[in-house]
C-alpha cells in the first residue's frame, strides 16, 4: 500500500496555528473539486458555511459550520509528512465518511496509530465507490492491541471514503 500523508498532517494544515484563535481567511480555495474538508477550532479558513442546497451530504449528515478549509489532490498530494499540529492530544477528532459513518478519537490516538490519510493503494488511486478516494487507516500489525485480532476487528477505527475532519478543542 503507498501511504499518501499522515491524517494528522491534514488536520494540521487548518489548525496549525493557536487552536482557538481568531479565524482568518487563508488563499481561496483552488478551482479544483475539494477532496477533504476540516472545520471546527481550526485558524484558517479558505471557505464559508455549509450552503443546504448544495452541500448535500454535510447537510444531510447534519454537519454545521460556519467556516472550514478544503484540500484538493494536488494540495494533499504536496503536504510534507508531517507539519506543526496542535499540542493537545486530547484535542478531538472527528472523521466522517462519506456512507455517514463517523470516528470520534483525539488528536492522541492519531498519532500513537500513526494515521495515515491514503490516497492510494499499489500505486493506484483509491476509487470512489471502493475505499476512496481517501481513507484513514493505520498499520494495525504495528499495534500490539490491534495485531492479534480478526481482520474485521483490527479497521474499526479506519473509515473509508473520508471527506470531513472535524476537530474540537478540549480545555
Amino acid at each position: 500500500m503507498k501511504k499518501r500523508e499522515f491524517l494528522t498532517s491534514a488536520v494540521a494544515l487548518g489548525v496549525s496555528a493557536p487552536v482557538l484563535a481568531a479565524p482568518q481567511v487563508s488563499a481561496p480555495a483552488s478551482g479544483t473539486t475539494p477532496l477533504i474538508t476540516v472545520s471546527g477550532s481550526i485558524a484558517r479558513y479558505n471557505r464559508g458555511p455549509v450552503d443546504p442546497a448544495l452541500d448535500q451530504l454535510f447537510h444531510k449528515q447534519l454537519v454545521q459550520f460556519e467556516a472550514a478549509y478544503t484540500f484538493d489532490f494536488g494540495t494533499l498530494a504536496r503536504m510534507p509528512a508531517q507539519t506543526v499540529m496542535p499540542s493537545n492530544p486530547a484535542t478531538q477528532i472527528l472523521l466522517r465518511a462519506l456512507d455517514g459513518y463517523v470516528i470520534a478519537t483525539t488528536l492522541g490516538q492519531l498519532r500513537d496509530y500513526q494515521f495515515l490519510l491514503a490516497t492510494h493503494m499499489d500505486d493506484k488511486p483509491l476509487a470512489l465507490g471502493g475505499l476512496g478516494p481517501l481513507w484513514a487507516v493505520y498499520d494495525p500489525a504495528a499495534i500490539p492491541a490491534l495485531a492479534g485480532k480478526p481482520l474485521k476487528e483490527q479497521f474499526t477505527l479506519c473509515p473509508w471514503g473520508v471527506y470531513h475532519i472535524q476537530v474540537n478543542a478540549v480545555s
